[in-house]
Protein backbone atom coordinates (compact mmCIF):
# COMPACT_ATOMS: atom_id res chain seq x y z
CA UNK A 1 0.00 0.00 0.00
CA UNK A 2 3.05 2.30 -0.16
CA UNK A 3 2.17 5.52 -1.93
CA UNK A 4 -1.55 5.40 -1.09
CA UNK A 5 -3.08 8.80 -0.36
CA UNK A 6 -6.09 9.53 1.84
CA UNK A 7 -8.00 12.57 2.93
CA UNK A 8 -7.59 11.50 6.53
CA UNK A 9 -5.47 9.10 8.58
CA UNK A 10 -6.83 8.29 12.03
CA UNK A 11 -4.31 7.06 14.59
CA UNK A 12 -5.98 4.89 17.22
CA UNK A 13 -8.53 2.08 17.10
CA UNK A 14 -10.38 2.83 20.32
CA UNK A 15 -13.90 4.22 20.47
CA UNK A 16 -12.91 7.78 19.56
CA UNK A 17 -10.86 6.80 16.53
CA UNK A 18 -13.50 4.33 15.34
CA UNK A 19 -16.26 6.92 15.69
CA UNK A 20 -14.29 9.59 13.84
CA UNK A 21 -13.42 7.20 11.01
CA UNK A 22 -17.08 6.23 10.58
CA UNK A 23 -18.32 9.82 10.65
CA UNK A 24 -15.64 11.07 8.25
CA UNK A 25 -16.03 8.36 5.61
CA UNK A 26 -19.80 8.86 5.76
CA UNK A 27 -19.24 12.49 4.75
CA UNK A 28 -17.27 11.50 1.68
CA UNK A 29 -13.71 11.62 2.99
CA UNK A 30 -11.28 8.82 2.17
CA UNK A 31 -10.10 7.39 5.49
CA UNK A 32 -7.39 5.08 6.81
CA UNK A 33 -7.57 4.00 10.47
CA UNK A 34 -4.38 2.60 12.01
CA UNK A 35 -4.29 0.68 15.31
CA UNK A 36 -1.07 -0.69 16.82
CA UNK A 37 -2.83 -3.60 18.54
CA UNK A 38 -6.34 -5.04 18.22
CA UNK A 39 -9.39 -2.80 18.04
CA UNK A 40 -10.52 -1.72 21.53
CA UNK A 41 -7.59 -3.55 23.07
CA UNK A 42 -6.97 -1.02 25.84
CA UNK A 43 -9.21 1.63 27.46
CA UNK A 44 -12.27 0.99 25.31
CA UNK A 45 -12.60 -2.64 26.42
CA UNK A 46 -11.81 -1.94 30.09
CA UNK A 47 -14.89 0.07 31.00
CA UNK A 48 -17.80 -0.59 33.35
CA UNK A 49 -19.83 -1.39 30.18
CA UNK A 50 -22.33 1.44 30.67
CA UNK A 51 -23.99 3.97 28.40
CA UNK A 52 -24.98 6.48 31.05
CA UNK A 53 -25.25 10.14 31.88
CA UNK A 54 -22.98 9.89 34.89
CA UNK A 55 -25.22 10.41 37.89
CA UNK A 56 -22.31 11.26 40.17
CA UNK A 57 -21.19 14.09 37.86
CA UNK A 58 -24.19 16.11 39.00
CA UNK A 59 -22.43 16.66 42.33
CA UNK A 60 -19.51 18.12 40.42
CA UNK A 61 -21.92 20.51 38.64
CA UNK A 62 -21.10 18.91 35.28
CA UNK A 63 -24.66 19.57 34.08
CA UNK A 64 -23.64 20.11 30.46
CA UNK A 65 -21.74 16.81 30.35
CA UNK A 66 -24.64 14.90 31.96
CA UNK A 67 -27.21 16.44 29.58
CA UNK A 68 -25.04 15.64 26.57
CA UNK A 69 -24.52 12.06 27.74
CA UNK A 70 -28.22 11.46 28.45
CA UNK A 71 -29.14 12.80 25.02
CA UNK A 72 -26.55 10.51 23.44
CA UNK A 73 -27.90 7.55 25.40
CA UNK A 74 -31.14 7.85 23.42
CA UNK A 75 -29.31 8.02 20.08
CA UNK A 76 -27.16 4.97 20.84
CA UNK A 77 -30.06 2.85 22.10
CA UNK A 78 -31.69 3.28 18.70
CA UNK A 79 -28.45 2.84 16.77
CA UNK A 80 -27.36 -0.47 18.30
CA UNK A 81 -30.22 -2.18 20.18
CA UNK A 82 -28.46 -5.54 19.88
CA UNK A 83 -25.42 -4.50 21.94
CA UNK A 84 -26.93 -1.67 24.03
CA UNK A 85 -29.99 -2.26 26.15
CA UNK A 86 -31.80 -0.64 29.11
CA UNK A 87 -30.91 -1.60 32.66
CA UNK A 88 -32.49 -0.54 35.94
CA UNK A 89 -30.16 0.53 38.73
CA UNK A 90 -30.89 0.34 42.46
CA UNK A 91 -29.41 2.90 44.85
CA UNK A 92 -29.80 1.88 48.52
CA UNK A 93 -30.23 4.91 50.74
CA UNK A 94 -27.81 5.80 53.52
CA UNK A 95 -28.94 9.07 55.05
CA UNK A 96 -25.55 9.83 56.64
CA UNK A 97 -23.95 9.92 53.15
CA UNK A 98 -26.56 11.88 51.23
CA UNK A 99 -30.02 12.98 52.40
CA UNK A 100 -33.02 11.54 50.57
CA UNK A 101 -34.13 14.96 49.27
CA UNK A 102 -30.74 15.44 47.61
CA UNK A 103 -30.95 12.06 45.88
CA UNK A 104 -34.54 12.68 44.74
CA UNK A 105 -33.52 16.07 43.33
CA UNK A 106 -30.53 14.58 41.54
CA UNK A 107 -32.61 11.77 40.05
CA UNK A 108 -35.28 14.24 38.91
CA UNK A 109 -32.59 16.18 37.05
CA UNK A 110 -31.21 12.93 35.69
CA UNK A 111 -34.62 11.99 34.31
CA UNK A 112 -35.06 15.32 32.51
CA UNK A 113 -31.68 16.92 31.67
CA UNK A 114 -31.30 14.99 28.41
CA UNK A 115 -34.65 16.03 26.94
CA UNK A 116 -37.30 13.50 25.96
CA UNK A 117 -36.30 10.02 27.14
CA UNK A 118 -37.70 6.58 26.33
CA UNK A 119 -36.36 4.90 29.47
CA UNK A 120 -38.46 4.68 32.63
CA UNK A 121 -38.15 7.46 35.18
CA UNK A 122 -36.72 7.05 38.65
CA UNK A 123 -38.77 6.32 41.77
CA UNK A 124 -38.36 5.32 45.38
CA UNK A 125 -38.74 1.71 46.54
CA UNK A 126 -39.02 -0.24 49.79
CA UNK A 127 -36.82 -3.31 49.83
CA UNK A 128 -39.25 -5.47 51.77
CA UNK A 129 -40.73 -7.84 49.18
CA UNK A 130 -38.77 -6.27 46.30
CA UNK A 131 -36.33 -8.61 44.48
CA UNK A 132 -33.56 -6.02 44.77
CA UNK A 133 -33.82 -6.18 48.55
CA UNK A 134 -33.04 -9.91 48.79
CA UNK A 135 -29.21 -9.77 48.85
CA UNK A 136 -28.99 -6.57 50.91
CA UNK A 137 -28.30 -6.33 54.62
CA UNK A 138 -31.37 -5.85 56.79
CA UNK A 139 -30.26 -2.33 57.69
CA UNK A 140 -31.18 -1.17 54.18
CA UNK A 141 -34.91 -0.70 54.03
CA UNK A 142 -35.46 1.71 51.15
CA UNK A 143 -33.77 3.16 48.13
CA UNK A 144 -34.24 4.46 44.62
CA UNK A 145 -34.44 2.94 41.14
CA UNK A 146 -33.41 4.72 37.94
CA UNK A 147 -32.58 3.85 34.33
CA UNK A 148 -29.37 3.68 32.34
CA UNK A 149 -28.04 1.32 29.68
CA UNK A 150 -25.55 -1.54 29.37
CA UNK A 151 -23.19 -1.86 26.41
CA UNK A 152 -20.84 -4.44 24.95
CA UNK A 153 -18.01 -1.93 24.88
CA UNK A 154 -15.47 -3.61 22.60
CA UNK A 155 -18.21 -4.60 20.16
CA UNK A 156 -19.28 -0.95 19.95
CA UNK A 157 -15.78 -0.13 18.68
CA UNK A 158 -15.69 -3.04 16.24
CA UNK A 159 -19.13 -2.23 14.81
CA UNK A 160 -18.13 1.38 14.18
CA UNK A 161 -15.08 0.12 12.30
CA UNK A 162 -17.19 -2.38 10.36
CA UNK A 163 -19.58 0.36 9.30
CA UNK A 164 -16.68 2.62 8.36
CA UNK A 165 -15.17 -0.20 6.27
CA UNK A 166 -18.53 -0.89 4.60
CA UNK A 167 -18.57 2.79 3.59
CA UNK A 168 -15.08 2.64 2.10
CA UNK A 169 -12.62 3.22 4.95
CA UNK A 170 -9.54 1.06 5.32
CA UNK A 171 -8.96 -0.41 8.79
CA UNK A 172 -5.46 -1.65 9.63
CA UNK A 173 -4.93 -3.40 12.96
CA UNK A 174 -1.63 -4.50 14.45
CA UNK A 175 0.02 -1.72 12.48
CA UNK A 176 2.07 0.98 14.17
CA UNK A 177 2.70 4.53 12.99
CA UNK A 178 6.47 4.81 13.23
CA UNK A 179 6.84 8.40 12.01
CA UNK A 180 4.50 11.17 10.92
CA UNK A 181 6.02 14.06 8.98
CA UNK A 182 4.09 17.26 8.40
CA UNK A 183 4.28 19.57 5.43
CA UNK A 184 2.14 22.46 4.25
CA UNK A 185 -0.08 20.24 2.10
CA UNK A 186 -0.18 16.92 3.94
CA UNK A 187 1.24 14.27 6.22
CA UNK A 188 3.57 11.44 5.31
CA UNK A 189 3.25 8.50 7.69
CA UNK A 190 5.50 5.46 7.95
CA UNK A 191 3.60 2.34 8.98
CA UNK A 192 4.99 -0.92 10.31
CA UNK A 193 2.92 -4.08 10.69
CA UNK A 194 3.43 -6.69 13.41
CA UNK A 195 5.07 -8.83 10.70
CA UNK A 196 7.74 -6.17 10.17
CA UNK A 197 6.48 -4.88 6.80
CA UNK A 198 6.78 -1.13 6.31
CA UNK A 199 4.98 1.25 3.98
CA UNK A 200 4.62 4.97 3.37
CA UNK A 201 1.19 6.59 3.12
CA UNK A 202 0.06 10.17 2.76
CA UNK A 203 -2.96 12.12 3.94
CA UNK A 204 -4.21 15.67 3.76
CA UNK A 205 -5.15 15.57 7.45
CA UNK A 206 -4.26 13.57 10.55
CA UNK A 207 -6.28 12.64 13.64
CA UNK A 208 -4.46 11.83 16.87
CA UNK A 209 -6.92 9.58 18.71
CA UNK A 210 -4.23 7.50 20.41
CA UNK A 211 -5.89 7.69 23.82
CA UNK A 212 -3.33 7.10 26.59
CA UNK A 213 -0.57 7.47 23.98
CA UNK A 214 -1.87 10.79 22.54
CA UNK A 215 0.87 12.96 24.06
CA UNK A 216 3.57 10.39 23.28
CA UNK A 217 2.39 10.40 19.66
CA UNK A 218 2.84 14.18 19.49
CA UNK A 219 6.24 14.04 21.18
CA UNK A 220 7.90 10.98 19.68
CA UNK A 221 6.19 10.21 16.37
CA UNK A 222 4.80 13.48 15.00
CA UNK A 223 7.45 15.71 16.65
CA UNK A 224 4.96 18.50 17.37
CA UNK A 225 5.29 21.20 20.01
CA UNK A 226 2.22 21.32 22.25
CA UNK A 227 1.06 22.42 25.72
CA UNK A 228 -0.77 19.20 26.69
CA UNK A 229 -0.31 16.81 29.58
CA UNK A 230 -2.39 13.73 30.35
CA UNK A 231 -3.40 12.26 33.69
CA UNK A 232 -3.68 8.48 33.41
CA UNK A 233 -6.36 7.30 35.84
CA UNK A 234 -6.54 3.56 36.40
CA UNK A 235 -9.96 1.99 36.73
CA UNK A 236 -10.09 -1.63 37.86
CA UNK A 237 -12.92 -4.15 37.98
CA UNK A 238 -13.42 -7.58 39.46
CA UNK A 239 -15.75 -10.38 38.40
CA UNK A 240 -17.24 -12.88 40.86
CA UNK A 241 -19.83 -15.63 40.66
CA UNK A 242 -23.32 -14.15 40.47
CA UNK A 243 -24.29 -12.53 43.77
CA UNK A 244 -28.03 -12.10 43.17
CA UNK A 245 -30.78 -13.75 41.15
CA UNK A 246 -32.38 -10.81 39.36
CA UNK A 247 -31.53 -8.38 36.55
CA UNK A 248 -31.26 -5.13 38.52
CA UNK A 249 -27.85 -3.53 38.86
CA UNK A 250 -26.70 -1.71 42.00
CA UNK A 251 -24.96 1.59 42.55
CA UNK A 252 -23.35 1.77 45.99
CA UNK A 253 -22.26 4.98 47.70
CA UNK A 254 -18.91 4.76 49.48
CA UNK A 255 -17.65 6.66 52.54
CA UNK A 256 -14.98 8.37 50.41
CA UNK A 257 -17.66 9.87 48.15
CA UNK A 258 -17.09 7.47 45.25
CA UNK A 259 -19.60 5.01 43.88
CA UNK A 260 -19.18 1.35 42.98
CA UNK A 261 -21.41 -0.61 40.61
CA UNK A 262 -22.48 -4.25 40.93
CA UNK A 263 -23.83 -5.35 37.56
CA UNK A 264 -25.36 -8.71 36.59
CA UNK A 265 -23.68 -10.38 33.62
CA UNK A 266 -25.28 -13.79 33.04
CA UNK A 267 -23.64 -16.16 35.56
CA UNK A 268 -21.39 -13.47 37.03
CA UNK A 269 -21.41 -10.09 38.76
CA UNK A 270 -19.17 -7.28 37.53
CA UNK A 271 -17.95 -4.92 40.26
CA UNK A 272 -16.17 -1.62 39.70
CA UNK A 273 -14.56 0.75 39.42
CA UNK A 274 -11.59 2.29 41.19
CA UNK A 275 -9.92 5.64 40.47
CA UNK A 276 -6.16 5.47 40.99
CA UNK A 277 -3.40 7.59 39.48
CA UNK A 278 -1.30 5.44 37.12
CA UNK A 279 2.35 6.33 36.68
CA UNK A 280 3.56 3.44 34.53
CA UNK A 281 3.33 2.63 30.85
CA UNK A 282 -0.27 2.83 29.53
CA UNK A 283 -0.15 -0.69 28.13
CA UNK A 284 1.07 -2.26 31.37
CA UNK A 285 -1.77 -1.90 33.81
CA UNK A 286 -3.22 -4.41 36.25
CA UNK A 287 -5.33 -4.43 39.38
CA UNK A 288 -3.46 -4.42 42.70
CA UNK A 289 -4.33 -5.96 46.05
CA UNK A 290 -5.53 -2.65 47.51
CA UNK A 291 -8.01 -2.20 44.68
CA UNK A 292 -9.36 -5.73 45.08
CA UNK A 293 -9.78 -5.11 48.81
CA UNK A 294 -11.51 -1.77 48.15
CA UNK A 295 -14.05 -3.33 45.78
CA UNK A 296 -14.72 -6.28 48.07
CA UNK A 297 -15.25 -3.94 51.02
CA UNK A 298 -17.61 -1.83 48.91
CA UNK A 299 -19.79 -4.86 48.27
CA UNK A 300 -19.57 -6.09 51.86
CA UNK A 301 -20.98 -2.80 53.17
CA UNK A 302 -24.25 -3.60 51.43
CA UNK A 303 -24.65 -7.33 50.74
CA UNK A 304 -25.42 -9.91 53.39
CA UNK A 305 -23.11 -12.45 51.75
CA UNK A 306 -19.51 -11.24 52.03
CA UNK A 307 -16.89 -11.66 49.34
CA UNK A 308 -13.11 -11.64 49.48
CA UNK A 309 -10.14 -11.79 47.10
CA UNK A 310 -10.53 -15.57 46.89
CA UNK A 311 -13.93 -15.10 45.22
CA UNK A 312 -12.52 -13.09 42.29
CA UNK A 313 -12.62 -15.20 39.12
CA UNK A 314 -11.48 -12.46 36.76
CA UNK A 315 -10.23 -8.89 36.90
CA UNK A 316 -9.24 -6.23 34.42
CA UNK A 317 -7.87 -2.71 34.47
CA UNK A 318 -7.62 0.16 32.04
CA UNK A 319 -6.42 3.73 32.10
CA UNK A 320 -8.54 6.73 31.27
CA UNK A 321 -6.46 9.35 29.44
CA UNK A 322 -7.80 12.57 30.96
CA UNK A 323 -6.47 16.00 30.09
CA UNK A 324 -4.68 17.34 33.15
CA UNK A 325 -6.81 20.06 34.75
CA UNK A 326 -4.68 20.17 37.93
CA UNK A 327 -7.42 18.61 40.06
CA UNK A 328 -5.91 16.90 43.12
CA UNK A 329 -8.58 14.20 43.42
CA UNK A 330 -8.51 11.71 40.53
CA UNK A 331 -12.27 11.18 40.83
CA UNK A 332 -12.91 14.87 40.30
CA UNK A 333 -11.08 15.28 36.96
CA UNK A 334 -13.58 16.08 34.23
CA UNK A 335 -14.64 13.20 31.98
CA UNK A 336 -15.68 15.57 29.21
CA UNK A 337 -13.64 15.51 26.03
CA UNK A 338 -11.41 18.13 24.49
CA UNK A 339 -10.80 18.49 20.74
CA UNK A 340 -8.08 20.74 19.36
CA UNK A 341 -7.61 21.48 15.66
CA UNK A 342 -4.14 22.72 14.72
CA UNK A 343 -3.67 24.17 11.24
CA UNK A 344 -0.97 26.70 12.12
CA UNK A 345 1.89 24.25 11.69
CA UNK A 346 0.91 23.08 8.20
CA UNK A 347 -1.52 20.34 7.21
CA UNK A 348 -4.46 19.87 9.62
CA UNK A 349 -3.82 17.96 12.85
CA UNK A 350 -6.73 17.17 15.13
CA UNK A 351 -5.96 16.03 18.69
CA UNK A 352 -8.53 14.22 20.83
CA UNK A 353 -8.28 14.08 24.61
CA UNK A 354 -10.56 12.40 27.13
CA UNK A 355 -14.14 11.41 26.47
CA UNK A 356 -16.23 8.39 27.37
CA UNK A 357 -18.14 5.64 25.59
CA UNK A 358 -21.48 7.39 25.97
CA UNK A 359 -20.43 10.58 24.18
CA UNK A 360 -18.15 9.08 21.53
CA UNK A 361 -20.59 9.75 18.66
CA UNK A 362 -20.94 13.41 19.61
CA UNK A 363 -17.17 13.68 19.97
CA UNK A 364 -16.72 12.22 16.50
CA UNK A 365 -19.31 14.57 15.03
CA UNK A 366 -17.67 17.60 16.68
CA UNK A 367 -14.25 16.44 15.47
CA UNK A 368 -15.29 16.05 11.84
CA UNK A 369 -17.31 19.28 12.00
CA UNK A 370 -14.02 21.04 12.75
CA UNK A 371 -11.81 19.02 10.47
CA UNK A 372 -13.87 18.65 7.29
CA UNK A 373 -13.86 22.37 6.35
CA UNK A 374 -10.08 22.42 6.70
CA UNK A 375 -10.03 19.64 4.10
CA UNK A 376 -12.45 21.43 1.79
CA UNK A 377 -15.47 19.21 2.59
CA UNK A 378 -18.89 20.63 3.52
CA UNK A 379 -21.00 17.51 3.94
CA UNK A 380 -23.39 17.74 6.90
CA UNK A 381 -23.24 15.59 10.01
CA UNK A 382 -25.25 12.40 9.61
CA UNK A 383 -24.70 9.94 12.47
CA UNK A 384 -27.26 11.57 14.80
CA UNK A 385 -30.18 10.58 12.57
CA UNK A 386 -30.34 6.95 13.61
CA UNK A 387 -28.26 5.08 11.02
CA UNK A 388 -27.89 1.68 12.68
CA UNK A 389 -24.58 0.01 13.30
CA UNK A 390 -24.07 -3.39 11.61
CA UNK A 391 -26.65 -5.84 12.91
CA UNK A 392 -28.70 -3.11 14.55
CA UNK A 393 -31.38 -2.83 11.87
CA UNK A 394 -33.91 -4.81 13.92
CA UNK A 395 -35.26 -2.66 16.74
CA UNK A 396 -36.52 -5.64 18.74
CA UNK A 397 -33.73 -8.13 19.47
CA UNK A 398 -36.03 -10.35 21.52
CA UNK A 399 -38.26 -10.90 18.50
CA UNK A 400 -35.15 -11.58 16.45
CA UNK A 401 -34.16 -14.32 18.91
CA UNK A 402 -37.54 -15.98 18.37
CA UNK A 403 -37.20 -15.64 14.61
CA UNK A 404 -33.71 -17.13 14.67
CA UNK A 405 -34.86 -20.09 16.76
CA UNK A 406 -37.74 -20.69 14.38
CA UNK A 407 -35.39 -20.74 11.40
CA UNK A 408 -32.66 -22.74 13.21
CA UNK A 409 -34.54 -24.98 15.69
CA UNK A 410 -31.36 -26.95 16.47
CA UNK A 411 -29.73 -23.88 18.08
CA UNK A 412 -30.16 -23.92 21.89
CA UNK A 413 -32.01 -20.93 23.33
CA UNK A 414 -29.02 -19.51 25.29
CA UNK A 415 -26.88 -19.67 22.15
CA UNK A 416 -29.53 -17.96 20.04
CA UNK A 417 -29.81 -15.19 22.63
CA UNK A 418 -26.06 -14.68 22.80
CA UNK A 419 -25.68 -14.56 19.03
CA UNK A 420 -28.45 -11.99 18.62
CA UNK A 421 -27.18 -9.82 21.47
CA UNK A 422 -23.69 -9.92 19.97
CA UNK A 423 -24.39 -9.68 16.25
CA UNK A 424 -28.03 -8.67 15.78
CA UNK A 425 -29.24 -9.51 12.29
CA UNK A 426 -25.71 -10.61 11.35
CA UNK A 427 -26.31 -13.73 13.45
CA UNK A 428 -28.20 -15.04 10.41
CA UNK A 429 -25.02 -14.65 8.35
CA UNK A 430 -23.04 -16.59 10.95
CA UNK A 431 -25.48 -19.53 10.95
CA UNK A 432 -25.88 -19.40 7.17
CA UNK A 433 -27.24 -22.59 5.62
CA UNK A 434 -26.56 -24.78 8.66
CA UNK A 435 -29.16 -27.47 9.34
CA UNK A 436 -27.64 -28.94 12.50
CA UNK A 437 -24.96 -28.03 15.05
CA UNK A 438 -22.38 -30.22 13.30
CA UNK A 439 -22.60 -27.89 10.29
CA UNK A 440 -21.13 -25.08 12.41
CA UNK A 441 -17.67 -26.65 12.50
CA UNK A 442 -15.32 -27.56 15.32
CA UNK A 443 -16.79 -26.97 18.77
CA UNK A 444 -14.33 -25.17 21.07
CA UNK A 445 -16.51 -25.09 24.18
CA UNK A 446 -19.51 -23.15 25.49
CA UNK A 447 -21.40 -22.37 22.25
CA UNK A 448 -18.42 -21.28 20.12
CA UNK A 449 -18.01 -23.03 16.76
CA UNK A 450 -15.22 -22.68 14.22
CA UNK A 451 -16.77 -22.65 10.76
CA UNK A 452 -19.55 -20.35 11.88
CA UNK A 453 -18.58 -17.73 14.45
CA UNK A 454 -14.78 -17.94 14.56
CA UNK A 455 -14.36 -17.78 10.78
CA UNK A 456 -16.87 -14.93 10.63
CA UNK A 457 -14.87 -12.97 13.22
CA UNK A 458 -11.65 -13.53 11.27
CA UNK A 459 -13.20 -12.50 7.97
CA UNK A 460 -15.31 -9.53 9.06
CA UNK A 461 -14.13 -8.27 12.45
CA UNK A 462 -10.30 -8.27 12.31
CA UNK A 463 -10.01 -11.00 14.99
CA UNK A 464 -6.64 -12.75 14.95
CA UNK A 465 -6.02 -14.27 18.38
CA UNK A 466 -7.95 -16.22 20.98
CA UNK A 467 -7.86 -13.12 23.19
CA UNK A 468 -9.43 -11.03 20.43
CA UNK A 469 -12.31 -13.47 20.21
CA UNK A 470 -12.82 -14.53 23.82
CA UNK A 471 -12.25 -11.21 25.54
CA UNK A 472 -13.29 -8.50 23.08
CA UNK A 473 -15.63 -10.08 20.50
CA UNK A 474 -17.65 -12.66 22.47
CA UNK A 475 -16.88 -12.27 26.22
CA UNK A 476 -16.65 -16.09 26.44
CA UNK A 477 -13.28 -16.07 28.18
CA UNK A 478 -14.74 -17.39 31.46
CA UNK A 479 -16.67 -20.16 29.75
CA UNK A 480 -13.81 -21.97 27.99
CA UNK A 481 -11.24 -23.84 30.03
CA UNK A 482 -7.51 -23.69 29.35
CA UNK A 483 -7.46 -26.65 26.97
CA UNK A 484 -10.39 -25.26 24.97
CA UNK A 485 -8.67 -21.88 24.72
CA UNK A 486 -5.48 -23.57 23.48
CA UNK A 487 -7.46 -25.43 20.79
CA UNK A 488 -8.92 -22.13 19.66
CA UNK A 489 -5.47 -20.54 19.55
CA UNK A 490 -4.12 -23.48 17.54
CA UNK A 491 -7.03 -23.24 15.09
CA UNK A 492 -6.42 -19.51 14.57
CA UNK A 493 -2.69 -20.03 14.04
CA UNK A 494 -3.36 -22.75 11.46
CA UNK A 495 -5.97 -20.58 9.72
CA UNK A 496 -3.54 -17.65 9.54
CA UNK A 497 -0.82 -19.92 8.10
CA UNK A 498 -3.23 -21.24 5.46
CA UNK A 499 -4.18 -17.68 4.53
CA UNK A 500 -0.52 -16.74 4.06
CA UNK A 501 0.05 -19.80 1.85
CA UNK A 502 -2.94 -18.86 -0.29
CA UNK A 503 -1.57 -15.33 -0.71
CA UNK A 504 1.82 -16.71 -1.73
Amino acid sequence: MSGDTYDLIVIGGGINGAGIARDAVGRGLSVLLVEADDLASHTSSSSTKLIHGGLRYLEQYEFKLVAKALSEREVLLKMAPHIIWPMRFVLPHQKHLRPAWMIRTGLFLYDHLGGKQTLANSHGIKFSGHPAGAPLKAAFTKGFVYSDAWVQDARLVVLNCMDAADRGARIMTRTRAETATRSSDGWQVTLKTCDGETSEVRARGLVNAAGPWAVRFLDDIASQNHPYALRLIKGSHIVVERLFAHDYAYIFQQPDGRIVFAIPERDFTLIGTTDVEHQGAPGKVAIDADEIAYLCEAINRYFERPIGPEDVVWSYSGVRPLLDDHEDNASEITRDYRIQLDTAGGAPLLNVFGGKLTTYRRLAEDAVDQLAPALGHREKAWTHSGHPLPGGDDANPQQLVASLQSRYPFVPSPMATRLVFNYGTRALTILGQAERLDDLGEHFGADLYAAAEVDYLRAHEWARTAEDILWRRTKLVLRLDDSEQRRLADYLAASAANTEEEKA
